[in-house]
């Protein structure tokens, strides 16, 4: 089995050294890939956005439509195209001609969370191509085949004891809002891929699943509580009562009530509006990494860190798109003007939730630079433009880091320019 990235089977790269067949390890062994049962694309309602989508690099910063096009293909050859050893994160898999994975480079592995948002990135900027390669990559090797997580997307996930394998609601979100995309932009009719029976597959096992297994087996639950409509950790008994703010995406589940006619999804939208109101900071708004349904953050996980980054833009996505909690406008703001205190050139990655340093050195990082970017879309503080004007100058992400950083600071540009869209 081969462990080169570069020329090894892909496989087994996503299953970054299990053991056995790395595609049974991360989807289940046996049986066949599915599109949901009775899931069918005729079930699903037209989504509707918002009539104008603000564009903040035009309108703040004066660039021109032209400068904004460019910078944004500049950025998505350089992940998908660039070179492979410091500036791709996409590449082929050597298992299959018609599949493509997005790779972690730091942790050396495959996660659906990268996974989710290239096929967000692919969808907005109409790259059906790699769009299809990457959902057959998630359907084939990540697809839980049987068992209790049947039906589930498996992924490599960072927890407060180190990486372990799992279902992240994170990347599986992602990829359902991606694939109802794929269904309203380029229609599922004919399709080589059913996008929108893709998409009510994942939606299905994500609100059902403890339904379809007859009850909680081995731990397995539901993505969503039932009562409270918050979104677990993780799908797992372990992660009872606890979430992650950077997870809870009220946009999504809004448009997923247009899509279904279920009210379930309204209400989980609501409940993200809340809770986030009841984990951040009231001065720095800062928010954990994971906490409790009481908003009591997690030992381990309760300070403001790289993955507490991804929550600006799931905020900004429900500011753009419905505009319905005038707190977002606040919190943009408490969060814009903690990052003024720091110094906007020298604020660093990560933090105690009332403000104080939790790493020494203070480090920059590009995946907060440009989050903090998006966050200007919803502020309207005096100091907006400059964030917006310190994402759209960040240099392109390269070697390392760059997996996280170039999937936010591409996500950031299509944010900031009015391109992300509902479709």
């Amino acid at each position: 089995m081969s462990v080169d990235w570069l020329g090894g089977n892909a496989a087994d790269v996503a299953g970054g050294g299990l053991g056995g067949n790395a595609a049974e390890a991360a989807a289940g062994s046996g049986g066949n890939g599915g599109s949901g049962g009775d899931s069918s694309s005729d079930d699903l309602r037209p989504l509707t956005g918002p009539e104008t989508y603000p564009n903040p690099l035009r309108d703040v910063l004066l660039k021109t439509d032209e400068e904004i096009a460019a910078k944004i293909e500049d950025r998505f050859n350089q992940l998908f195209y660039g070179d492979p050893y410091t500036e791709a994160i996409y590449y082929p898999s050597h298992g299959a001609a018609d599949q493509s994975y997005i790779w972690d480079v730091l942790h050396t592995d495959v996660r659906t969370e990268g996974l989710g948002l290239a096929m967000i990135i692919t969808v907005q900027l109409n790259k059906r191509v790699e769009f299809d390669r990457l959902w057959r990559y998630a359907k084939t090797v990540h697809r839980s085949r049987s068992g209790p997580n049947e039906g589930y997307l498996t992924s490599w996930c960072d927890n407060p004891e180190g990486k372990a394998f799992c279902v992240d609601p994170f990347g599986q979100q992602q990829a359902a809002m991606a694939l109802l995309f794929a269904h309203g932009r380029w229609g599922s009719d004919g399709a080589d891929i059913d996008y929108g029976a893709e998409a009510l597959a994942l939606l299905d096992v994500m609100r059902n699943k403890e339904e379809q297994n007859g009850g909680v087996v081995a731990g397995v639950t539901n993505t969503f509580d039932p009562e409270t409509k918050l979104v677990f950790d993780i799908p797992h008994t372990s992660a009872a009562n606890t979430t992650r703010p950077s997870i809870l995406m009220p946009a999504y589940y809004e448009l997923w009530a247009q899509a279904t006619g279920d009210p379930f999804w309204s209400e989980a939208a609501a409940s993200a509006r809340a809770y986030w109101k009841l984990v951040a900071h009231p001065r720095t708004g800062l928010m954990p990494v994971r906490a409790d349904f009481d908003g009591k953050p997690l030992p381990g996980s309760d300070d403001f860190g790289a993955e507490a980054y991804r929550t600006p833009l799931n905020m900004a996505l429900d500011h753009v798109w419905f505009g319905v909690d005038p707190w977002q406008v606040e919190e943009a703001d408490r969060l814009l003007a903690f990052f003024s205190e720091q110094g906007i050139d020298t604020y660093g990655g990560a933090y105690t939730l009332d403000g104080e340093a939790s790493s020494e050195p203070m480090t920059r990082e590009a995946a907060l630079i440009v989050m903090n970017g998006v966050t200007g879309l919803v502020a309207q503080n005096e100091e907006r433009a400059e964030f917006i004007e310190a994402a759209w100058s960040m240099p392109p992400s390269v070697g390392m880091p760059r997996y996280y950083s170039g999937l936010l600071q591409l996500l950031s540009l299509l944010t900031l320019s009015g391109q992300f869209r509902v479709y």
